[in-house]
């Protein structure tokens, strides 16, 4: 059985509709619907988690934010990150690899595509 993953994002729709394609997939979901409570679990559950789905822009701490605590964290270093965001920019795109991240996926999307995208990702882990 694979490790669960983590979709943290502030939207409650986004978190229903992305729990359910992953589930579709065979994959054990944990949602948060911010970055304090993102941490948290990280923090208790790290050894357990294969993937984290985050969103970036939320109130209080952004996505960035928790990206960098995971990467700058050795506990966390086997967790891959993927943002999740409307933001498509470059330079968006470009901070997020520079601070870590393992993948980008642009809002809206497809459940097919996000679905493949991950399975590709943890396969390639």
């Amino acid at each position: 059985m694979s490790k669960p993953i983590l979709v943290v994002d502030d939207e409650p729709d986004i978190l229903t509709l992305t729990r359910k394609f992953l589930e579709l997939g065979g994959f054990d979901i944990i949602t948060c619907n911010n970055a304090k409570e993102a941490m948290k679990v990280i923090e208790a559950r790290y050894n357990d988690i294969s993937l984290v789905l985050l969103d970036v822009m939320m109130p209080g701490i952004s996505g960035m934010e928790v990206l960098r605590n995971i990467k700058n964290d050795r506990r966390y270093m086997k967790i891959l990150v993927v943002l999740f965001t409307v933001k498509s920019f470059n330079e968006d795109i470009q901070k997020g690899k520079r601070l870590g991240a393992d993948g980008y996926i642009t809002k809206p999307f497809s459940g097919k595509e996000l679905l493949k995208y991950v399975q590709d990702l943890l396969q390639e882990k």
